[in-house]
């Protein structure tokens, strides 16, 4: 487990992301600018019998990136909010699958970043491939 991963803002960050919880999503952060999330998809994450909400898909990748751009930033006492996000939805996700998404940086400006994730299955099929740009801010104004 990288050292960032024991920051006071990420620590924070786990204890305030009630959403997070509520969804059971875990993550961990492989190095700075690179997220990992992991999640089993439960019946509670479906939108139909037999494929997962694209919301919950949605999360899961805007999380992902929103913790690696984090990672970049939360020694300067910053936190990050999503701008703008695209999402490329490639298979059904299906209960019982064991999600993985990747984050990496493409892009790192004074306060805007660019990451993107790519979602994966147990058998290493890629699901989702989505975009973002995140706003570093004060965490202050985030209430940290």
């Amino acid at each position: 487990m990288h050292p960032i991963n024991k920051h006071p803002l990420v620590k924070r960050y786990i204890e305030s992301n009630h959403f997070g919880k509520l969804l059971d999503f875990n993550f961990t952060i492989i190095q700075p600018g690179n997220g990992l999330y992991e999640c089993e998809i439960q019946k509670k994450h479906l939108a139909t019998p037999h494929a997962a909400h694209g919301g919950v898909l949605a999360t899961l990748l805007d999380s992902c990136m929103g913790v690696g751009a984090l990672s970049l930033v939360c020694s300067s006492q910053k936190v990050v909010s999503t701008l703008e996000m695209k999402i490329s939805f490639l298979r059904a996700v299906k209960p019982g699958d064991k999600i993985i998404v990747k984050s990496t940086c493409l892009k790192r400006g004074n306060n805007i970043l660019h990451m993107e994730a790519s979602m994966y299955n147990q058998n290493d099929e890629v699901l989702a491939k989505s975009s973002g740009t995140f706003n570093a801010f004060p965490k202050e104004k985030a209430g940290y």
